[in-house]
């Protein structure tokens, strides 16, 4: 069996160089080193000691991830992004944990990384209470959140990083594509259970419809999920909602910004039950360009976050918090952007 000096041996470096790439502080090494080492790791079928390296560095080469619920094809492909950057720039795995926006839940599976040796998590939380986090971070886990801008404790406060979608600007850009469409009536539909990120879209939505003159006829429709915050149940409470909405007397929206395109697609088949036709009676955005937003009929107008460069940046900001445990937090803001499709008015086939 190929041992690390080996590696090093026939590829003509140190064996510090080779537990620098194994251990992901590859920043200060050219290309050509590292292909060559990983030429001849891939040679000599090297498999590191796990058990080894975490006696020695009192870690191991795997990363947390808290999303709320994997059933959310957004929370499912930023899992899939995480991973590749993580595996195939650092060399780390990743440990999923389900945590339903529930502190409880988060704060156990936050003791099970620190128990199994795990230094670094990456967190999609909504939680304005994020206490427990600062408790991690002062027993020496790392943690960068994701997608949690607004929250009662800034990041200096916490000591994690930042890493953001601009939901107001959100929400704005959405619901000024139905304003631009000829929109008039506007509506927000969400779940209930204010999120930061829910709380910043409805915030932008409110804005361009103030600006537009339209704010008197702006409003925020609401619906109950089964589950705490209805990452699960989206689909089926967009269905209700479309219900309420074409079946309240007077006064209907001709146009919706739903707060994500699970909640879209949802509202989609509920208007059609109830011969409500998308766009041509109500025009319909939603927020996170998932996949299926593009093959569903109408397909979807929707606002679409850089999440690849946002997963690339939360998982470079971890590996060197993990190397630097004191480096300042920061928060990381990025631009989405408007797709135009065929669920609002004027946009063509």
């Amino acid at each position: 069996m190929a041992t690390i000096q080996d590696v090093a041996s026939r590829s003509g470096v140190s064996v510090t160089t080779v537990s620098n790439l194994l251990n992901g502080r590859t920043n200060r090494m050219s290309q050509a080193t590292l292909e060559k080492v990983r030429s001849t790791i891939a040679e000599l079928n090297y498999r590191p000691s796990h058990a080894a390296r975490q006696l020695k560095t009192g870690r191991i080469p795997v990363l947390g991830l808290l999303v709320p619920s994997i059933v959310n094809p957004m929370f499912a492909f930023f899992a899939r992004e995480i991973e590749i950057v993580a595996r195939k720039k650092y060399g780390y795995r990743i440990f999923l944990g389900n945590t339903y926006r529930q502190k409880t839940e988060e704060t156990i599976f936050l003791e099970d990384l620190l128990s199994h040796g795990v230094r670094g998590a990456i967190v999609v939380s909504s939680l304005a209470d994020q206490s427990h986090f600062r408790d991690a971070i002062e027993r020496g886990l790392n943690i960068v959140n994701y997608d949690c801008r607004s929250t009662g404790d800034d990041a200096a406060k916490i000591g994690a990083d930042n890493v953001s979608m601009d939901n107001h600007w959100a929400g704005r850009i959405a619901a000024q594509s139905l304003i631009d469409a000829g929109c008039r009536r506007l509506a927000f539909a969400t779940a209930s259970g204010r999120t930061t990120s829910r709380r910043d879209k409805i915030a932008g939505f409110l804005a361009a419809a103030r600006d537009a003159g339209l704010a008197k006829e702006a409003r925020v429709i609401e619906g109950k999920a089964q589950s705490a915050y209805g990452d699960t149940e989206l689909t089926e409470l967009g269905k209700n909602l479309a219900r309420e909405i074409a079946t309240t007397p007077g006064g209907r929206p001709d146009g919706v910004v739903a707060v994500n395109d699970m909640l879209a697609i949802g509202m989609i088949a509920g208007f059609r039950e109830h011969d409500v036709r998308v766009p041509d009676d109500i025009s319909l955005a939603g927020i996170d360009d998932m996949a299926f937003s593009s093959l569903v009929s109408p397909a979807i107008t929707t606002v679409r976050p850089p999440v690849g460069e946002m997963a690339e940046l939360a998982v470079h900001r971890l590996m060197a918090r993990m190397e630097d445990p004191k480096l300042p937090a920061k928060d990381f803001l990025f631009t989405p952007t408007l797709v135009r499709r065929q669920s609002v008015a004027g946009v063509g086939g």
